[in-house]
C-alpha cells in the first residue's frame, strides 16, 4: 500500500484551531493539544452562557411588568393569572416593552386581567387585544436593525407593495 501524506490538511486543521485560541492564555494559545482542549470548553461554556442569559432576560422582564403592576395596584402573579383567565397569550418579553413604551396599553391590560379575577364579563375581543399591543409594540420597532428579508414579510403583511425596494426604502415604508 502506498504511504499516505497528510502534511498540508494537518497543518491547515491545526493553524485554524490555533487561529481560533488567540488570546488565550499561555500555551493555550501556542500548542495545539491545549488549545483545542480549551476550545472546546470555551463553546461548553459559551453554550451554557446563553442559555443563562436568556434567564437573565426573563428576570429582567418579570421585573418590570411587576413594577408596572404595581404602580396599577395589582401584584404580578395576580396579573399573569388573570390574563390566562382571560385568555390573553402576550409573552413576557412584550408585556415588558408594553410597560416601558406604551404604559396607558397596559393599563387596559391590568383592567382585562383584573376582570378576569373578578369573574366579571369575558373579555369580548381577545383577538382585537392582541392586535392592538403588537401595533404598540411595531410602532416601537426598530426596522433597520432587521433584515432585508424580515423588511419585506413585514410589508407583506401590512400590503405594502417591495418590487425594485432597497433596505432604506423598505424601512422608510413601514415607519409610514
Amino acid at each position: 500500500m502506498t504511504r499516505v501524506k497528510g502534511g498540508v490538511v494537518s497543518k491547515n486543521r491545526r493553524r485554524k484551531v490555533l487561529k481560533r485560541a488567540k488570546g488565550y492564555f499561555g500555551s493555550k494559545h501556542r500548542l495545539y493539544k491545549t488549545a483545542q482542549e480549551q476550545l472546546f470548553h470555551s463553546g461548553a461554556y459559551s453554550f451554557n452562557d446563553r442559555k443563562k442569559r436568556a434567564n437573565d432576560f426573563r428576570k429582567l422582564w418579570i421585573t418590570r411588568i411587576n413594577a408596572a403592576c404595581r404602580s396599577n395596584d395589582i401584584v404580578y402573579s395576580k396579573f399573569i393569572n388573570g390574563l390566562k383567565k382571560a385568555n390573553i397569550e402576550i409573552n413576557r418579553k412584550m408585556l415588558s416593552e408594553l410597560a416601558i413604551y406604551a404604559p396607558e396599553e397596559f393599563t387596559k391590560l391590568v383592567k382585562l386581567s383584573k376582570d378576569a379575577l373578578e369573574g366579571k364579563a369575558q373579555v369580548k375581543e381577545t383577538k382585537a387585544v392582541e392586535a392592538k399591543v403588537e401595533k404598540v409594540v411595531n410602532e416601537k420597532r426598530d426596522y433597520s436593525k432587521l433584515t432585508v428579508a424580515e423588511l419585506k414579510d413585514l410589508c407583506k403583511e401590512k400590503n405594502i407593495d417591495t418590487t425594485d425596494m432597497k433596505k432604506a426604502d423598505l424601512v422608510a415604508a413601514l415607519e409610514k
